[in-house]
This record gives C-alpha cells, structure tokens and sequence, in this order.
C-alpha cells in the first residue's frame, strides 16, 4: 500500500508515520510532499529513523506523490508559522483573542487553506481517484466542507479533540473506553459531549457533580459546567471565556504561534548539531505537549504533561489517524469522531454544512450516527458559528473581498463590521498579500 503526506514537513509528521508505520497496515510506501523542501529535507533524518524499512520518497511535486495512493493525509500549513504568529498578534493588537482556528487568525487561516486544499483534491480526482483524503489541515470544518462542495474526492476531516475528551471521561469514571458509548455533538473545535453510557447507564453526571476529575476543570468553574449540562471540548473555552484567554495571552507576551515559532527554531538547531535525531524531536514534542493551550489559560493542563515521545501510547492526531485508515482497510465499522457532511443528521444545518459527529466507519467510508437537535443551550452559538463557516467557504473560494468583510463579521470572537474590515486589511489571506 502506498499513502502521501502532503505538508510533509509538519512537527506531527515523524509522530504520524511512528503510529502509522508500526501498525499492521501494510504500508510498503510513503510519498512526502511539501512546497517548503528545505524544511521537508531537515525533518527527514527524524523521519527516517522511525520509518523502520518502509520506503520513504521525498516527492518532487505533488501529482507524483499522490499517484496511486490509497491514502492521501493532508496537514498543509499555508504561509508557515509566520503567518499564523503574524495573525495572532493582528487579533491581539485589536483586542482580540489571537488563536490559529478560532476568531481572526482561524479566519485568515481558512482563507489560505481552501484553495491549495481544494486544488489538491482535484489532483486526487485525476491520478488517485479511489484514494481518501485525510484531511486534518485547519480550520478543518471550513477546509473539508469547501472540499465537498467543490470535488467529489471521498473527503474526511479528523481531529484529536473528541477523542482526547472521550479518553479523559473513560480515565475519570475509571472505564475502558471501547466499552463506552460517547454522545457527542458539534462543529470542529466546538462540540460537547451530550452523555457518555457504559454498560448501558448514563454517567455524565456523576463527573459534572465533581468536575475537579477532569483536566478541563482549569478552563470552565464546576457551577458553569453543572449549569450546561454538558462536557465542552477544550476549544469551547475560547468562546465562554474569550476575554479571559486574551488577558491570559497578553500576560504571557506572546501568542501561542509565536511560542511555537521560536520551539521549532530552537528543534531545528539542536537537530543540526545531534546524533541522536530521534532524541531532540522527542525533547520537543515534550516541551510542546506540555505547554499546549498554558498561553491561553494561564495554567499547563495535568494531561498534557503525561506523554513521553515516542515510545508513549498513541495519542492525537496520529492514533485518530490510524485508526480511520484500519476502519476502512480492514472493514472494521468502529466508531470514530469526524468532520463529515450533515445530510439532515442535524436539522438545524444545511445538508453540505460539515458537522464533527460519531461516525461508523469500514470500507465503505464513513456513516454518520444520528445524533438529532442540538441542545437548547448550545444551539444559537452553532447554528451562528455555522453561517460564519458558510460565509468563509465562499470567500476563501471567490477571493471576493465584500465576501471576506461579511464572513468575518459574522464570527462569534469578531463583533462589529468595523472591526471586521480593519483586521482584513491586517490579515494574512494568502490573496498575494
């Protein structure tokens, strides 16, 4: 079997292919693209170190890493992470949280993610067209559902972030989480978990009654989670509290894009000057891993200083990964959280709206669970968020800039058109800017 990567020259890409290359797929090739080849060709020693015999081809364009695959993993980062630190800092210098996915900075990242995205998407068409597309390049939502609407390439958007909180509920109540049912309902980076069932009883109250048992106890107070009702995913913290997570930012002195900016400076350095690849990037990881969301909350969440590199169990993007690919090859029909067309399975959204539900997936793709209307007490913030990722689509792909002024507006962090309009001007869109 051959797969690609392209944004092959990520952080996460040595992770991915350590999860995907030790797993009983059988992986013989793995194409690596990426339009960065010098950072592509400085990552590539810690690639080949985990890569064991597999072949690894550092691909000289795009149409020849994708040809015959029957995996294409995308994870681009359009404008590197100048653009994401640029962006953060408009955000913050208007008084605005400065976050990659959410508020101004998701914004701009949507607009420059479409239409390489989409134009990727339409090359698997032409030479892989049996392949999926595994798409976790953010704003995920926004990028997988400009895909859809405009190729029929067999799209799936993933990310870790359900199944992170999934894993922490099962930990709490002290259960394996394969015997457990998640009800889960949302967007990409704002979803909540409705109930969690094991043995066929509902326990989500047990832990809303002490939410101390959870890391996420440091983003929301326990009346705030006892008054919702619900288990927020992390990101949701950034629309509860989006002036708490600016102050903490500030207080700070820098955003998290800036943070990592100087991390990786830092990776690549010590790379330079080591033997032992595999021991720096796993330095790194642990730095990072450890520091993930203390910018924005002011406080360095207990979970996320549990992993130790590589040789720890698999987490994030690179267990969500490998376990749709197994779904699918092996025919598995297990259940995974993904970003996927709604097709009525939310009546409050349109049909082509992606939606992040519990999804069935084996060979034959992805069949979303049928998870009903959305809760009362969430319902006005999707339905809002949704019609800003609507508008976004259709700016990304037109480059309209009316368009863009309306989309950004419409954003739940973004509140006044004034202000929209300022931060377009600030803004990286990737509209040879």
């Amino acid at each position: 079997m051959k797969i690609s990567i392209l944004g092959a020259g990520a952080m996460r890409t040595p992770l991915l292919l350590h999860g995907l290359l030790r797993s009983d797929l059988p992986i013989t090739r793995v194409d690596l693209y990426d339009l960065d080849q010098d950072r592509l060709a400085r990552l590539f020693p810690v690639m080949q170190a985990v890569a064991g015999q597999t072949e690894l081809v550092n691909a000289p364009e795009a149409r020849s890493a994708i040809q015959d695959c029957s995996f294409v993993l995308a994870s681009i980062r359009v404008g590197g992470m100048a653009a994401r630190a640029h962006d953060e800092k408009v955000a913050l210098d208007h008084g605005i949280l400065g976050q990659e996915t959410v508020g101004p900075a998701g914004f701009a990242k949507g607009l420059r993610t479409v239409p390489p995205l989409v134009d990727y998407a339409r090359l698997v068409q032409q030479v892989a067209p049996e392949a999926y597309l595994i798409n976790f390049s953010n704003p995920v939502g926004i990028v997988t559902q400009a895909v859809t609407m405009e190729t029929s390439t067999r799209i799936i958007g993933i990310c870790d972030t359900p199944t992170e909180l999934f894993e922490e509920v099962a930990g709490a109540l002290g259960v394996p989480s394969q015997e457990c049912f998640f009800d889960f309902i949302g967007l990409n980076h704002l979803g909540w978990l409705r109930q969690v069932y094991h043995r066929g009883h509902g326990r989500i109250q047990e832990l809303l009654g002490q939410p101390d048992r959870l890391y996420r106890a440091s983003f929301f107070s326990p009346d705030f989670l006892r008054d919702l009702g619900l288990l927020p995913s992390e990101y949701c913290y950034f629309y509860y509290h989006p002036q708490r997570a600016y102050q903490e930012t500030l207080k700070a002195g820098r955003s998290r894009g800036a943070q990592l900016a100087e991390l990786n400076r830092d990776f690549f350095a010590k790379l330079e000057d080591s033997s032992n690849p595999l021991a720096v990037y796993e330095s790194y990881l642990n730095t990072r891993n450890a520091t993930y969301m203390a910018t924005e909350t002011g406080n360095t969440p207990h979970c996320n200083q549990a992993r130790s590199g590589l040789g720890a169990e698999l987490t994030g993007y690179d267990k969500i990964a490998l376990s749709v690919l197994r779904n699918i090859h092996f025919n598995l029909g297990r259940l995974i959280p993904l970003n996927v067309p709604n097709r009525g399975n939310v009546p409050e959204l349109e049909p082509e709206d992606v939606v992040e539900v519990p999804c069935v997936v084996d060979s034959n793709g992805t069949h979303p669970v049928h998870v009903g209307t959305l809760p009362e007490q969430v319902r006005a913030l999707v339905v809002k968020m949704k019609e800003y990722e609507r508008l976004t689509v259709r700016a990304a792909l037109s480059r309209d800039q009316q368009a863009a002024v309306r989309a950004l507006a419409c954003n739940p962090l973004v509140p006044t058109p004034e202000l929209a309009r300022k931060l377009l001007g600030q803004l990286r869109l990737g509209w040879g800017d």
